[in-house]
């Protein structure tokens, strides 16, 4: 005899979620995390960023990208891969898509996040005078380039009154070296009547502590470049775990 189909939700089998109980789980679910999105927006809107944990503040960036969907997960397996915010918002796009949920939209917008916050770290750098405004100076080339897997060689340009006349990457190196080459960076300097430099690189391993390389590089610029009137006021060099300036540590 055929079996008697199943006509009400009770009578369905639990392995074909009746249509209106489906409706109704999934309505619960949209309901619970737009809350939980309009709490997190609220006490970010009335107590600011500082009242949220790490995650809730990337959970932010994420609603933007994720709209229909609780990012808590996306945002707490975010954290745990790369380790801090920052090395989120400047992990390559590819290794975000790793985790389950990021999508290439989605690493995208965290990219562009962190673009926009290293603009404004440079803005605030460009309208200073830079050796007034040092702190600025050291939060930008932290953001620029502590994160980066590779080294690179950047170099600020100032002008007779320390202002800002340009900020170039010189050079990009290996993971552990990059290629100076002292009269370039002079010849540089000629072209745009600058009179000072500010010396950058960063150390993918964290460590900032200075190579005896990095010491005598520097040396070997400052003693080229004096000679045309222009100055060095510094070399600093930024990792993940701090930074440090080799004329703070008297080696210039």
């Amino acid at each position: 005899m055929r079996e008697k189909r199943a006509t009400s939700e009770e009578d369905a089998p639990a392995s074909e979620e009746h249509p209106e109980r489906k409706a109704r789980t999934e309505a619960s679910g949209t309901k619970h995390y737009d809350g939980h999105r309009e709490r997190l927006k609220g006490r970010f809107a009335e107590q600011g960023p500082d009242s949220l944990a790490d995650y809730e503040l990337l959970e932010l960036v994420l609603f933007r990208s994720i709209p229909r969907k609780d990012v808590k997960p996306i945002a707490k397996a975010l954290l745990a891969r790369f380790g801090s915010l920052g090395e989120v918002l400047n992990a390559p796009r590819r290794l975000l898509t790793e985790i389950e949920g990021v999508k290439d939209a989605v690493a995208l917008d965290l990219s562009i996040v962190a673009a926009v916050n290293q603009r404004a770290m440079r803005s605030a750098v460009k309208k200073r005078e830079v050796l007034s405004s040092w702190s600025a100076v050291i939060d930008y080339c932290t953001a620029a380039m502590a994160h980066e897997p590779r080294e690179q060689f950047r170099i600020l340009f100032l002008d007779k009154k320390n202002a800002l006349i340009a900020d170039e990457v010189q050079g990009r190196g290996t993971v552990d070296h990059t290629p100076v080459y002292p009269r370039e960076v002079v010849r540089r300097a000629l072209e745009l009547n600058a009179t000072a430099l500010i010396l950058v690189h960063n150390h993918p391993s964290g460590d900032p502590t200075p190579s005896r390389a990095d010491i005598e590089m520097t040396r070997m610029i400052e003693t080229t470049a004096k000679p045309l009137g222009i100055s060095l006021h510094d070399h600093v060099i930024v990792g993940k775990n701090g930074h440090a300036s080799l004329r703070g540590l008297k080696l210039i």
